[in-house]
């Protein structure tokens, strides 16, 4: 999977759906089918073609949502997941199974490990899915360099290759960088996705002091009111960047990610977050402003790791 198959934004849905690890526990939101489908519309209309989903977002919720949509695409690109928990008894291949039935596809076009429990294990299980043609690339995600190498090791002896990496990346949060996985990824041809590109909603301007996150989820305990009050002054600068090219906050972290080599993956719930998007691609930041954004975000001094993640450092 190259860059030049792939859009330059890829369109997530872990918040399609409600239950375990769903749109209501995780951010708060409780969004149908009914209420999903214009926004589904709309990003084929304007060319989004790449999704991004997890049989664990909602235990399986988000991609039957998703299936639902694609019954009639043929062009589009499905990223799903498969996630590995500690002390239980999983079966990669049954999984991947359920995830294609909710889906309705007879393959996966990019598979992902979703986290680097036990490395070799499962990177092994995998091997057999993809030459059996279930899967056309494989992916994964939160690993670390000494990891990566290892996977790339792994399926390079069965004549496979790592096709893309899936890490938390953001102004605030900038470790994939910093622990040289970015670079290595560009110097082998590997696709970087980078997720959390917004901070579920903290970077788009739409939040403050005074309008926080609901309580009781994931982002509104990560990004406090507190917290939210350390963003301002970082707020304000993607404002005035932003208004130097006419678009809000949430577009100019789109397109800082861009401008660093990746390809963000955005959520989306409204038909105003794919205008968001369709802005981003046609931005290009200059030098200063990505140094600008840079050096506002590390004076904010804020860097929120998920309960999932490990440093990468």
């Amino acid at each position: 999977m190259k860059n030049s198959q792939i859009p330059a934004i890829a369109l997530g849905i872990w918040s399609w759906g409600t239950g375990v690890n769903g749109g209501d526990r995780v951010f708060g939101n409780n969004y149908n089918a009914e209420d999903l489908r214009p926004v589904y519309q709309k990003a084929i209309k304007h060319g989004f073609t790449l999704w991004d989903t997890a049989a664990v977002y909602g235990y399986g919720a988000s991609e039957t949502i998703l299936g639902q949509f694609i019954k009639e695409e043929q062009d589009i690109l499905i990223s799903t997941k498969f996630t590995p928990f500690d002390g239980q008894e999983q079966n990669m291949r049954k999984s991947l199974n359920e995830s294609m039935e909710r889906l309705g596809k007879q393959e996966i076009d990019l598979y992902w490990i979703h986290n680097p429990r036990n490395v070799e294990k499962w990177t092994q299980e995998i091997i057999p899915l993809a030459k059996e043609n279930k899967i056309k690339h494989i992916g994964v995600s939160n690993h670390n360099l000494d990891e990566l190498k290892l996977v790339v090791s792994i399926l390079e002896k069965e004549g496979l290759e790592l096709s893309a990496v899936q890490n938390h990346y953001s102004l605030l949060y900038r470790e994939s960088e910093e622990a040289g996985i970015i670079d290595w990824c560009n110097q082998n041809q590997i696709v970087f996705f980078s997720y959390m590109v917004l901070e579920q909603g903290a970077l788009t301007g739409k939040y403050n002091a005074n309008h926080p996150f609901k309580s009781n989820t994931r982002r509104g305990e990560a990004f406090n009111i507190d917290t939210l009050k350390k963003l301002q002054d970082l707020i304000e600068v993607m404002g005035e960047i932003g208004d130097k090219y006419k678009v809000g906050q949430a577009p100019i972290a789109m397109a800082w990610a861009i401008a660093k080599g990746t390809v963000p993956i955005i959520g989306v719930t409204k038909e105003a977050q794919i205008d968001d998007a369709l802005a981003a691609i046609h931005l290009e930041l200059e030098v200063k402003d990505i140094h600008a954004l840079e050096e506002a975000a590390m004076e904010t001094g804020i860097s929120i790791r998920g309960a999932w993640e490990k440093s990468m450092l």
